[in-house]
């Protein structure tokens, strides 16, 4: 018999469903995706063969690599929310094309134009709408839905193996998992998955991880919600006195995740954020130098269209929701859980990239050093004695780069919470440099700091 629960989200996403359809929107005029806009490959990817519910892609080759093609690093982008569709890091911020607007006889316009900061320049790039359910996905039931880490992880490697599956150049290829927010939660919980189920295949059935990087991630959030008071405070948005009742709600919600109260400190960490906009009035915590938020709408309005759903290879009755509330609800219990020991676990073992903008005021750098300060890692110490370094792109400064052995922590400057939307060409020489080792992020000596088991070039 079904609970209660069960039935109200079962509900949710009917009437969820309904609304959009029989909501009328603004009136668009979309132009059709350009041949050249194509991606190499896109489709879905099974993920239970019995009721075909399937993760959504789209791959797009590398554009410029020097490398040969069976050595040229694939990066898999997942999308954080949880529910967000990683159709808006694909058409927003980091894939070869990017969704504009322009007003004209109240219509509003949508087409593509190409993005000068792509991160598939030098390597092959993926977008997978993660967890089922989301994007552009298929979840033939919510039950079928994951409500925790380990059943993303189920799903996402099931995708990745049959996305591998698709070329046999793709079985020797690098394969670095990226991704930013809540996938601060996916990314280290499908590397960790991966590793230990490398552990027990043949080499030939083993995914070839070598790193993953995670921007503004959402990863240890006992710690990370105890620095949003102090942040603001220091940045000149509240006055002491909202500091202190902003510490006060903090603490309320530590103490109801520390005793295991997941839903009720889910809705506690979520009054600390709603307090905060109220008391700056900002126009997003995303980016407190932002007037308007992020204008996500411009993905949901560009694939709303059928012809771009046919160009892209999804189903056409998909009715795109940058973000599902229906994933958002099912994960609600999963948000105050911790992944940091996955982290840890990967950092002894691969390659590992976490980046900031630095005026996110969600999930910004105090929140990023404050968890990586509790490490359990060896090497923590020498990571966190290590200097913080001056990094520019093009003789102009980008930011600064922190490293020690396989840990690289890079804040982005002038960027908010979406970083490859607001510096397009830094991320991109940020990813491009860490991934081949150069310079800020070159590596001399990393197979001394990583386990002896493993091989950083190909986990075998």
């Amino acid at each position: 018999m079904e609970s209660v629960s069960t039935k109200l989200l079962i509900l949710l996403f009917i009437l969820n469903h309904y609304y959009l359809l029989a909501t009328p929107s603004a009136v668009h005029s979309i132009s059709p995706i350009p041949n050249e806009a194509l991606p190499t490959k896109s489709g879905y990817l099974e993920v239970n063969s019995t009721t075909k519910s399937a993760m959504f892609y789209t791959f797009y080759e590398a554009k410029q690599s020097n490398l040969p093609l069976s050595e040229t690093p694939i990066l898999i982008w997942l999308q954080g929310g949880p529910g967000c569709s990683s159709m808006l890091g694909n058409f927003y911020e980091l894939g070869p094309w990017r969704v504009v607007s322009s007003q004209g006889q109240n219509v509003e316009k949508l087409a593509l134009e190409p993005n000068p900061g792509s991160w598939n320049r030098l390597f092959g790039l993926v977008f997978i709408d993660n967890p089922i359910g989301t994007g552009f996905s298929i979840a033939t039931t919510t039950e079928e839905i994951p409500k925790n880490q380990h059943a993303v992880s189920k799903h996402l490697f099931k995708a990745i193996k049959a996305f591998i599956s698709l070329d046999p150049l793709f079985k020797t290829r690098p394969i670095y998992v990226t991704g930013e927010s809540y996938a601060g939660k996916y990314v280290p919980a499908i590397g960790y998955y991966i590793l230990k189920r490398n552990a027990g295949l043949p080499k030939p059935s083993r995914v070839n991880l070598v790193g993953v990087a995670i921007g503004n991630g959402l990863i240890d959030p006992i710690t990370q919600v105890a620095t949003h008071a102090t942040r603001a405070y220091f940045s000149g948005l509240v006055n002491e006195k909202q500091k202190t009742l902003l510490e006060k709600l903090q603490d309320e919600a530590i103490g109801l995740a520390t005793i295991g109260n997941w839903s009720e400190a889910t809705d506690a960490r979520s009054k600390v954020l709603n307090l905060l906009q109220n008391m700056t009035g900002l126009a997003t915590l995303y980016d407190f130098r932002r007037s308007i938020p992020y204008e996500e709408d411009l993905v949901t309005n560009y694939l709303s269209s059928v012809e771009v759903k046919k160009a892209l290879g999804a189903n056409v009755s998909t009715v795109f929701e940058v973000c599902s509330d229906t994933v958002g609800a099912l994960l609600h219990e999963d948000l105050m859980k911790s992944v940091k020991y996955m982290v840890e676990f990967l950092v002894k073992r691969t390659k590992v990239l976490l980046y900031q903008g630095q005026f996110d005021l969600r999930v910004g750098v105090v929140s990023a050093e404050a968890w990586m300060k509790e490490m359990k890692w060896d090497e923590i110490q020498k990571f966190l004695d290590a200097d913080r370094k001056v990094w520019k792109v093009k003789g102009k400064l980008a930011g600064y780069v922190q490293k020690w052995g396989s840990l690289s922590h890079t804040i982005v400057s002038n960027a908010g919470h979406l970083v490859p939307a607001d510096q397009a060409v830094n991320s991109q020489a940020m990813i491009e440099d860490w991934v081949l080792d150069r310079g800020l992020f070159a590596n001399k000596g990393i197979a001394d700091h990583l386990n002896p088991s493993y091989n950083w070039k190909q986990v075998i």
